[in-house]
């Protein structure tokens, strides 16, 4: 049987096409993978990115650079990324910030849901309340009866606005009919400084910093906001055990790839990340920090996206949050 032209030249081009998408997959990477976090250095994120980018590296013979470009609320690298052809070799450390920008940025110059593929959640860290040993609270419920009792005096620090410890202390407020009032500052150090001299009487933010002075006795823990107690302090009770039912919010580090980015590399970025963070010496170092490991998959990962964008609207609305 003859075919006409047209047919015999489509043919090949179909038959080359999976041939073509699974190519992509086995020769990645042949080159090296630029890592962009969206913060100074230090930070969690930072860690996190150059601890899995050197392990990535070792395991695929790839150099995995780790670049900072900090700056407009993570938007500054979030955009860079958003931008970058997507062939694998530009990724994003993203986190919370990406699920809120889009309510704080009328403007905001990326979408989160139509220019990028969420390869994996990482990690999720639970946000401790804690306050300093003189404010005559014992547990959560004091907390609560105290911010009723002086509505609008008790003041509360931060590591910035529409931070982790921001969101968290409003969703607690919301669940609670309270109102306390917000003190902004540039990261965990000086929310920590302030508290523990005593200028400031709560600490919202992330376990990992504060937790030393808590073991220490220089700051009196009253919950986490997970769930499950950490591992990192099993004695710090859920907010859920103390009455507040259902409350479940956690900070968490991730990574992601520019819209586009062919579905078999990312799903070899994703099995490769999921083996890297559950392996026992860094899941126990994670842990040790108050970290839990995620690891799912990019669906999963890619509804949890939506759900806090949903979620963070309504809170960013609530509270009249304005960004910076």
């Amino acid at each position: 049987m003859r075919y006409p032209l047209a047919i015999c030249l489509v043919i090949p081009c179909v038959l080359a096409a999976p041939f073509a998408h699974g190519q992509g997959a086995r020769s990645y990477p042949s080159k090296t993978i630029r890592t962009i976090v969206p913060f100074q250095p230090g930070g969690i994120t930072d860690t996190l990115a150059r601890l899995v980018a050197q392990r990535l590296g070792n395991t695929w013979g790839q150099t995995v650079v780790v670049e900072n470009r900090p700056g407009g609320s993570a938007n500054i690298g979030s955009e860079l990324v958003a931008r970058a052809v997507p062939d694998g070799y530009t990724l994003l450390w993203s986190g919370i910030a990406n699920t809120v920008a889009p309510a704080l940025y009328p403007k905001l110059p990326y979408d989160p849901v139509r220019d990028f593929v969420w390869i994996t959640n990482l990690i999720k860290v639970p946000i401790l309340i804690a306050v300093h040993p003189v404010l005559p609270v014992r547990n959560t419920r004091d907390l609560i009866a105290l911010a009723k009792a002086k509505p609008g005096e008790l003041l509360y620090g931060s590591s910035g606005i529409a931070t982790s410890g921001h969101l968290g202390a409003e969703l607690l407020m919301n669940m609670t009919g309270t109102r306390m009032i917000h003190v902004p500052y540039k990261g965990a150090a000086g929310t920590l400084v302030d508290v523990l001299s005593g200028q400031l009487s709560i600490y919202f933010g992330a376990i990992a910093s504060p937790l030393p002075h808590v073991k220490a006795g220089r700051l009196r823990p009253l919950a986490v906001t997970t769930m499950a107690r950490s591992p990192a302090a099993p004695d710090i009770p859920t907010l859920d055990e103390q009455g507040y039912k259902g409350f479940e919010f956690s900070t968490w580090y991730a990574i992601s790839a520019p819209a586009g980015t062919p579905a078999d590399i990312v799903g070899k970025l994703n099995n490769e990340i999921v083996r890297i963070v559950r392996q026992p010496d860094l899941r126990e170092r994670l842990a040790s920090e108050g970290s839990v490991v995620v690891a799912d998959t990019s669906e999963e990962f890619t509804a949890f996206v939506k759900s806090e964008i949903a979620r963070w609207g309504r809170v960013v609305k609530q509270a009249g949050i304005r960004a910076e």
